[in-house]
């Protein structure tokens, strides 16, 4: 039976691959971002390259009240379930907090923190009327590492899906909150710095398709956190356990 996804932040990088990697999977679309021609776009291309897929635009900006209500409402929509929500809409800030606009940070706390709550929240409710449904939150592992208002936001994230995973996974739906690594996308050409110009090595890098394809399989096996590769595994734990003083000299490279 065909199932519906609904993607936060999908006119690009991580969310855009979730569509094509979902697409291919035979699921019905649908795409949220603020650029309406990028989702245009993907849709496009979805369309042309794999099953016969239905495919939905909802351009919204999700840090506007009308946008996220539109969101909100088409996800307490009866009549169109949606059975898998991913939570992927974000931005970067830089790490000095003390020279970035507060009013910035604020967008920036809404969005990653606030923005999936309510959207959670609005799944929520047909999923467990349903019995089933899943909740995908993309975190990252700097949760795992001290790194200003991003590995704070990101930690919230983490902690709010185990508990959720927890809470409803005996009821049907699960959420994971998925942490990656340094992944090739162009989140950090919007920062301005193109991958390899971060001071970051070679071997911290990963690919976007290998990523999304591990967190979907974690996702479908219910984890409630799931870490893209060995090697991030390895660092999660090492930074866990760390002293606060090296734990956030780790997470000051790159952005």
């Amino acid at each position: 039976m065909t199932k519906t996804s609904l993607i936060t932040g999908a006119s690009s990088g991580l969310g855009a691959e979730y569509a094509r990697q979902l697409a291919a999977r035979g699921d019905s679309l649908v795409l949220v971002a603020r650029d309406e021609r990028a989702l245009e776009a993907l849709a496009a291309e979805l369309r042309a390259a794999g099953p016969a897929t239905t495919i939905e635009v909802l351009a919204a900006d999700l840090l506007d009240e009308a946008g996220l209500a539109s969101v909100v409402a088409r996800l307490s929509d009866d009549s169109r379930p949606i059975d898998r929500l991913i939570n992927n809409a974000g931005f970067g800030l830089s790490l000095e907090f003390e020279n970035n606009d507060v009013e910035a940070e604020v967008r920036h706390l809404r969005l990653h923190n606030e923005v999936p709550m309510r959207l959670t929240h609005a799944a929520l409710q047909g999923m467990l009327a349903r019995g089933s449904g899943q909740i995908l939150n993309v975190a990252s592992v700097a949760a795992f590492i001290p790194r200003s208002t991003y590995s704070a936001s990101k930690q919230w994230l983490v902690m709010f899906s185990r508990w959720a995973n927890a809470r409803y996974g005996s009821r049907g739906v699960t959420v994971t909150a998925v942490c990656p690594g340094y992944t090739h996308t162009n989140f950090h050409e919007r920062l301005g710095l193109p991958p390899g110009e971060e001071g970051v090595p070679r071997w911290m890098w990963l690919d976007a398709p290998a990523v999304i394809a591990e967190s979907l399989h974690d996702l479908d096996r219910g984890k409630a956190v799931s870490i893209p590769s060995f090697r991030y595994k390895v660092l999660a734990r090492i930074a866990r356990i760390a002293p606060s003083q090296l734990a956030a000299k780790m997470g000051e490279r790159g952005r």
